[in-house]
């Protein structure tokens, strides 16, 4: 392995610094920041879904203002159109030429807020730049800097005026992470620091986009044994297989899980993935790209309980370097 025990160090000072800066933001919510954290670190993307005023916006804002790189914000509205996203070409009167003016997509953090809140079709403008990382437009490819990562927020399906997530979106998120309510603690904390002004003003970065581009090459060493790799795809087949799923994990799926198993295993100062590891994020990685059966919703069985028990059918191997 390749990987050396200071990369690991250095990674998990550096990650320390991100949770950190974003808790002094969003308090109480550890684990959805350790997601946050992690998704960047596998070249991920990341879905918070919530109901509204939980702080879905503000962890987006907090961690792009933990970084000093370009930060993007994209306010999803009916009206927003895909050129609003990806760029459009201008035609230039006085050099006779269109010259292309890019859209919200180029930067490294993209704050998409509310994106269900798009018709479909704009929503799609985002497909190519999540899975290719660059954009096309006219003909023209136009390549994103990196690190490159959309931070999504969007309401519950229910909610009015929302339109549900493609399952192509869908399946470009490689987790999705609920905020929930504060506890009531954190919930007067949020009393006592947020109502003279907003905590954001103050967030300074921690780390630059350089510093992030070298940990993820780190992450990207992190061994990942044949066993834990075929304990992956055995979860993710006992999917495509269920009675109670119309739609199992695709291999995107698959390899998100083990990007973003490789990145949880580097935070936690490990060089090699345990099939832990996948069950643990299994949850936030897979469930969303599932679709339950007529007779599991009318059963209201949802996609993370049904998750839950093929995980437990399927045997954890006894593995990690091996």
């Amino acid at each position: 392995m390749t990987n050396s025990g200071g990369d690991l160090d250095t990674l998990r000072r550096v990650t320390d610094r991100l949770r950190a800066n974003i808790e002094r933001v969003i308090s109480g919510k550890t684990e959805v920041v350790d997601t946050a954290i992690v998704v960047l670190l596998a070249e991920g993307h990341l879905l918070i879904e919530d109901v509204p005023g939980v702080g879905k916006t503000m962890l987006s804002k907090a961690l792009a203002r933990s970084i000093d790189g370009t930060v993007r914000r994209i306010q999803f509205t009916p009206d927003l159109l895909p050129s609003d996203v990806t760029g459009v070409s201008i035609y230039n009167r006085t050099t006779g030429a269109f010259e292309f003016r890019p859209g919200g997509v180029f930067a490294n953090i993209v704050v998409g807020d509310e994106i269900n809140r798009a018709s479909p079709k704009t929503q799609s403008a985002l497909l190519e730049c999540m899975e290719e990382k660059q954009v096309t437009v006219d003909n023209v490819t136009w390549p994103l800097e990196q690190p490159f990562m959309v931070v999504a927020t969007q309401n519950p399906v229910e909610m009015e005026g929302t339109y549900a997530l493609p399952e192509a979106q869908r399946d470009r998120f490689m987790a999705k992470v609920s905020m929930g309510y504060p506890v009531e603690e954190a919930e007067l904390a949020v009393l006592q620091g947020h109502t003279s002004a907003n905590p954001l003003d103050d967030l300074a970065p921690v780390t630059s986009a350089d510093e992030i581009r070298r940990m993820i090459a780190a992450v990207n060493q992190v061994y990942v044994s044949p066993t834990v790799q075929r304990y992956a795809v055995a979860l993710a087949t006992a999917t495509r297989t269920s009675p109670h799923l119309l739609l199992g994990a695709s291999p995107r799926a698959t390899l998100h899980l083990v990007r973003a198993a490789k990145a949880t295993a580097a935070v936690a100062g490990r060089d090699y993935v345990l099939p832990d590891d996948l069950v643990r994020l299994a949850p936030q990685v897979v469930a969303h790209r599932l679709l339950p059966s007529i007779e599991a919703t009318m059963s209201a069985l949802d996609t993370t309980a049904i998750l839950a028990t093929i995980i437990n059918q399927v045997p954890i191997p006894d593995a990690g370097r091996a």
